[in-house]
């Protein structure tokens, strides 16, 4: 649609879709995501997150996990032993966002055959395409 036809300005519609980019880019990340769904069952330390997401580095997990609490969507608590054992839990927002994340899971996992079959099909009918780009 046109700028024209709306009435709305570049920059309202930039004004308005930067944020929303912005906190979909951070929540929909790879890592965010298996943290969110790793902590979803109540408070989990550091090391049982690394050992639970596969692939994800120490300093990668310390750095989303550093923008999922500023984000508001994870809250770290250090408790004073020796040596300090810290926990990340979901907030009532990310909770709520862990549930969409699971209905988006579920749709996933029933649809994933289908998405596959898809897939087999457009590469079978654009392989003379695929092949000469």
């Amino acid at each position: 649609m046109s700028q024209r036809n709306t009435g709305v300005t570049v920059q309202e519609v930039n004004a308005h879709a930067c944020p929303v980019r912005e906190v979909l880019d951070r929540v929909a990340g790879k890592w965010s995501v298996q943290i969110l769904v790793a902590a979803a069952h109540g408070p989990i330390r550091f090391t049982e997150l690394e050992r639970g997401i596969e692939g994800i580095s120490r300093r990668m997990l310390t750095l989303t996990l550093r923008n999922l609490e500023r984000d508001g969507l994870v809250t770290r608590t250090v408790h004073p032993t020796v040596p300090p054992k810290v926990e990340y839990e979901l907030t009532p927002v990310a909770r709520e966002l862990h549930e969409t994340l699971q209905r988006l899971t579920d749709w996933a996992e029933r649809n994933r055959h289908y998405v596959a079959d898809a897939r087999a099909a457009y590469d079978t009918e654009h392989a003379p395409e695929l092949v000469a780009e």
